[in-house]
């Protein structure tokens, strides 16, 4: 199989007034679940909250997601996204020296590169939750369907696939009054 990584997508603006900040459409991304460790998430309230919920984190802008798409990728790029991933983690994050930064780059982008085990152009998406000292992440993916021909857009996606995650009916809680 060939080398797959997420990227940042945006089906629309809502990204943009959702984060702070939103991350750029085509960025290499990570589920950046480190940025919240340690943090007692039930004090995060707007944009943090939802950046906690949600967000994919783009290596680039160091913004926020609410999806990534399955997206190949050559040796070079992952070595380029690793390597950005750490100077980042240094800038950012605080970590004590490239070497660590590095490393804990490459553990980012091999756990994102899990995530890709699917068709090219397949969104994931991302809920995190806080269970006490622990975060809990569950990914889900959503498939074009095949049965349609005409041009895809964020109503078209049909097929939903959970991993390690509880079932939704989506349709039901749409019917729950507000």
């Amino acid at each position: 199989m060939a080398l797959r990584l997420p990227r940042t997508i945006r089906l629309d603006a809502s990204d943009t007034f959702v984060y702070q900040p939103a991350a750029e459409p085509g960025e290499w991304a990570v589920t950046g679940t480190f940025l919240f460790f340690g943090v007692d998430t039930a004090k995060l309230s707007g944009k943090q909250r939802q950046a906690f919920r949600a967000g994919f984190l783009g290596i680039a802008s160091f913004g926020w997601s609410t999806l990534a798409i399955v997206t190949e990728a050559s040796e070079g790029e992952r070595a380029a996204a690793v390597e950005h991933l750490a100077a980042q983690l240094v800038r950012h994050c605080g970590a004590p020296d490239p070497a660590a930064a590095r490393a804990a780059a490459e553990e980012e982008i091999a756990f994102a590169q899990s995530l890709c085990d699917h068709q090219p152009n397949t969104l994931l998406g991302l809920q995190r939750t806080s269970e006490g000292d622990h975060i809990r992440e569950t990914f889900r993916t959503l498939h074009r369907s095949v049965a349609r021909l005409e041009p895809a857009n964020a109503f078209r996606f049909v097929a939903v696939e959970e991993e390690n995650g509880e079932d939704v009916d989506i349709a039901a809680l749409a019917e729950r009054p507000s």
